[in-house]
């Protein structure tokens, strides 16, 4: 890694460099955009009853509630709560999302997936997953109370289907 004078000296200052703790430096540019959008961000609170469940989301069997992310990182993320839309099912469809990062943490329930490279995984109640960016997956299962959180950066992004 290259560093300059400056991060050298600075290094040297503090005893360790961001590398010895296992950060990324950032580029210029890439600082430039943290900065851009860490001044657009907004302070956010949404409570249990602010909300209501919407059936506008991605996947048909799934409701989604909506926990105010967006609006407040001005579109870096996304998070919401997301619950089994009653009688509905999985649609198992190999599919993958083009994003930065994507987590699910599991509230209530369990749903069972399938990834490329990993195989069968079944989540439960306290489960957490990351799903690599571009990671090929479909969902094969889920329990009728299904309840779960999804944060997605950016909020806007790409989901290949095949068919």
């Amino acid at each position: 890694m290259t560093t300059t004078k400056e991060q050298d000296q600075h290094e040297a200052a503090h005893g360790q460099s961001e590398a010895a703790h296992g950060l990324k430096m950032a580029t210029h540019d890439q600082k430039e955009r943290l900065d851009m959008t860490e001044k657009r961000m907004q302070f956010s609170v949404v409570h249990a009853g602010d909300r209501a469940f919407e059936s506008d989301g991605l996947r048909p069997f799934f409701l989604y509630k909506d926990l105010g992310i967006r609006e407040a990182t001005a579109g870096a993320a996304i998070a919401h709560v997301i619950k089994a839309k009653p009688g509905t099912h999985a649609q198992p469809t190999w599919h993958h999302h083009e994003v930065g990062f994507q987590m699910v943490y599991i509230l209530k329930g369990w749903v069972r997936f399938e990834y490329e490279g990993v195989g069968e995984v079944r989540l439960e109640a306290g489960s957490c997953v990351h799903q690599p960016p571009g990671i090929r997956h479909r969902e094969l299962e889920h329990s009728e109370d299904l309840e779960l959180i999804e944060i997605v950066l950016p909020a806007e992004f790409k989901t290949v289907t095949e068919t």
